[in-house]
């Protein structure tokens, strides 16, 4: 494996870096750098020593909070507080994401009435919970051969049934030897 930017290399060999450490007070290696004080002011670009003082005459942290600017933005800051913050606000992040996948289902041209009804059923759950429903109609065999017409018929059968509202996200079409479409909630 060759090393990336992701790794560094030291005397036991290449170990990955931690992306997720912040750089404070004497850690910054940067020489210059924008720095923002305690009350959100921007002071403008300063020498690291200068910012330090800074930092230090007013009791608190120099925090390196991006590394990747021209130049660095610091922000003086207590560091206890600002990675509690940190952590707050990602926390909210992912409590507000809304994880969604694609759920599959399969049905062949043979299936039975009482099949195709525990199907919409699952289906219209699914959507209800606000995943996407993919749903494969399988050509087998002779059924490769079938009439397009009929085999739609096949699929709209499926697509009547399901007893909750939905759109498609993705119209009926035919790739290789199934019919396929995507359903999602109508939001």
């Amino acid at each position: 494996m060759y090393p990336n930017k992701d790794y560094y290399r030291n005397s036991g060999g290449f170990q990955r870096r931690n992306s997720n450490k912040v750089s404070i007070n004497g850690q910054i290696r940067a020489l210059e750098m924008r720095v923002i004080d305690q009350h959100g002011k921007n002071l403008g670009v300063l020498q690291k020593e200068e910012a330090l003082k800074l930092a230090e005459e007013a009791g608190l942290d120099l925090i390196e909070v991006s590394s990747s600017a021209t130049p660095p933005i610091c922000k003086i800051a207590d560091y206890g507080k600002h990675a509690y913050e940190v952590s707050k606000k990602k926390k909210e992040v992912k409590a507000k994401q809304v994880s969604s996948e694609t759920k599959n289902i399969q049905i062949s041209v043979e299936i039975s009435d009482n099949d195709i009804l525990i199907k919409a059923k699952r289906a219209a759950e699914w959507l209800k919970e606000g995943h996407r429903v993919k749903i494969d109609l399988q050509m087998r065999g002779r059924t490769k051969y079938l009439d397009e017409a009929f085999l739609r018929s096949r699929m709209d059968r499926i697509l009547a049934i399901i007893p909750c509202e939905y759109k498609l996200a993705e119209p009926v079409k035919k790739i290789g030897n199934k019919f396929m479409t995507v359903l999602e909630k109508v939001r």
